[in-house]
């Protein structure tokens, strides 16, 4: 992608309260656009997205076994893009963008664009401590394709 055409997406998501927590409400007009908004707000939670740059880039690629479901997709997608916030390289994504998808199959391959986090420059939000299972919801039958997962702060 070159810097171009580089253009963030519009946010489609929000933050509910949730007792100790937060929950995290993301829309699109696919699935797949809905997997890219969750995972952008649980890092819009963390740090205010405008102040990453497109610097470097991290892939990220899951298959899920034949026995796991919509709700362990979701689960492994989110946990994965926190394990590059919380380990070497400390990735903070501006955009992410789903290159390959396939919800029956649990298939993801996916692009960040973005920076290493730097407290000098990224105001610290809250720090998500761990992705739940707790009243996590995926509507794939409407046409806005909600999901909504509870994230441990």
């Amino acid at each position: 992608m070159s810097d171009n055409n580089f253009v963030l997406p519009l946010k489609k998501y929000e933050y509910l309260d949730h007792t100790a927590d937060v929950q995290l409400h993301a829309w699109g007009d696919s699935l797949k656009e809905s997997f890219e908004q969750i995972a952008m707000s649980m890092f819009g939670y963390m740090t205010d997205i405008e102040t990453v740059e497109y610097k470097q880039i991290e892939e990220l690629e899951i298959q899920l076994d034949e026995d796991e479901d919509l709700l362990n997709f979701v689960f492994k997608w989110l946990d994965e893009w926190l394990f590059k916030f919380c380990a070497e390289p400390f990735f903070i994504p501006c955009k992410i963008v789903i290159d390959d998808f396939d919800a029956s199959t649990g298939r993801i391959k996916a692009t960040g664009y973005g920076e290493v986090f730097d407290l000098a420059k990224h105001p610290q939000g809250t720090e998500v401590k761990a992705i739940t299972y707790s009243n996590m919801q995926v509507h794939s039958d409407r046409s806005t394709n909600d999901i909504y997962v509870i994230i441990d702060i």
